[in-house]
């Protein structure tokens, strides 16, 4: 199986080294400054599972061909568009593209662009990020993937990425129930990113605050309504599992769109918020925390549009 990474930040760094470290036939599509920087240095991963440096397989997008089995979609939901114009070279009539995207709305992207029957569901579940000198470091033991096909049919392909990925030393996962699983992380990642970015703290700094405890229980709450209106009602184990992580009084953990934001870079305010909040009001349910989260994101964006915000990142 010939697999296409597209970049090598951190989530695709992160996982498509591991996979290269375990013999699959992996390529990363990068621009050519990065190119370079791997050529030079190799891809270097910092990890509490294991630090490593290799030499990998890169192309730039002017001598991509179609001659990949998949591809691994790793960038921002704002870099979208043009990751779609990178990847079209790539794809022969039997690609499958599993999108490692946060959300849900790029499912709908993809399938205009694609066709639904390119499309496989995936998640992943990590905290990593692409240094200033090129190094993948990976905060925290969590490193998982979840791939299905979102009709929830056992195929050939979904079974030739689970081959490739029992190579590993990821946690991985082949789901048939994906979408439920993307709804389901959808359902903590937006509260997450919510309550930190309006709060601007970690979740203990929240959950120290007056109001902090009841603000996030109130968020998941409204979520829970939404998911389960659109079809897909979460697990007991999902909504408890949300619950401790988002009002633990010790967790140290914000959504890495704090981290964005606080940088100066762009954000997925539309592609996480905007969007459930569009789901909200279609089931005419209330969702006031991550209302005024929108807001004040959009806010920063129009900041940052105008070059008005500390430290900002082009």
């Amino acid at each position: 199986m010939r697999m296409l990474v597209l970049g090598a930040g951190g989530v695709g760094g992160y996982f498509g080294g591991r996979l290269a470290e375990a013999g699959a036939d992996v390529t990363f599509l990068v621009r050519p400054p990065r190119r370079a920087q791997l050529e030079r240095d190799g891809l270097r991963i910092v990890s509490p599972r294991g630090d490593v440096t290799r030499a990998v397989r890169t192309v730039v997008a002017d001598t991509l061909a179609p001659e990949y089995d998949v591809v691994l979609l790793t960038c921002k939901a704002y870099d979208l568009p043009s990751a779609l114009d990178a990847i079209a070279p790539a794809l022969r009539d039997a690609t499958v593209i599993v999108p490692l995207l946060n959300g849900m709305a790029h499912l709908e992207t993809l399938d205009a662009r694609f066709g639904a029957p390119r499309v496989m569901g995936g998640s992943c579940q990590i905290d990593a990020t692409l240094l200033p000198d090129g190094t993948v470091r990976h905060g925290g033991m969590l490193a998982r993937v979840l791939f299905g096909e979102r009709d929830q049919q056992r195929t050939a392909r979904a079974q030739a990425l689970a081959d490739v990925l029992a190579r590993t030393a990821l946690d991985w996962e082949w789901a048939d129930d994906i979408l439920l699983r993307m709804w389901e992380k959808l359902l903590m990642l937006s509260v997450l990113a919510a309550t930190t970015c309006l709060f601007r703290g970690t979740v203990a700094e929240i959950m120290a605050a007056p109001g902090g405890r009841e603000a996030a229980l109130s968020a998941i709450d409204a979520n829970v309504q939404i998911a389960t209106r659109e079809g897909y009602p979460p697990s007991d184990t999902a909504v408890a599992m949300a619950r401790e992580r988002l009002t633990d009084p010790a967790g140290t953990w914000s959504a890495s769109m704090l981290r964005d934001m606080e940088a100066g870079k762009p954000v997925e305010a539309d592609h996480i918020l905007g969007w459930m909040l569009a789901r909200a009001a279609a089931h005419q349910v209330d969702v006031p925390i991550l209302s005024l989260a929108y807001t004040h994101l959009k806010t920063y964006e129009r900041r940052r549009a105008a070059g008005r915000f500390p430290g900002m990142v082009p």
